[in-house]
């Protein structure tokens, strides 16, 4: 009974392990889906550098927001006060992402083999 048993586990993994290869699932990309085709190390690198393209823009648009309070705080310290750590805060977050895309940049030269710079 232990070896039916044992048997027909084994038949029930062999066939499940075979079940892919039977339908080509591994094999046969769906087309006209509008899904990214490349390596998923690819993918990440694009989403990184959107993410990062993003929050540079951000940065910027902080700092001439800061810019405008600082013109427009009127001699108000406190006022003044505030657009000074919303310039460093938009500083920090431009150097932020170009510290994150050189730093993207490196890795991919570095781990993918190839000899350009970055």
């Amino acid at each position: 009974m232990k070896n039916k048993i044992r048997t027909a586990s084994s038949a029930l993994a062999v066939a499940l392990m075979t079940l892919p290869a039977l339908a080509m699932a591994q094999f046969a990309a769906p087309t006209g889906t509008n899904l990214p085709e490349g390596t998923i190390t690819d993918i990440i690198k694009n989403i990184m550098n959107w993410i990062l393209g993003i929050v540079g823009v951000l940065g910027v648009i902080g700092f001439a927001i800061a810019g405008v309070l600082y013109l427009t705080a009127a001699g108000d310290e406190g006022k003044i006060d505030k657009a000074k750590e919303a310039m460093t805060y938009s500083i920090i977050g431009v150097i932020v992402a170009l510290v994150g895309l050189v730093v993207i940049r490196a890795a991919s030269s570095m781990l993918g083999g190839s000899t350009s710079t970055f």
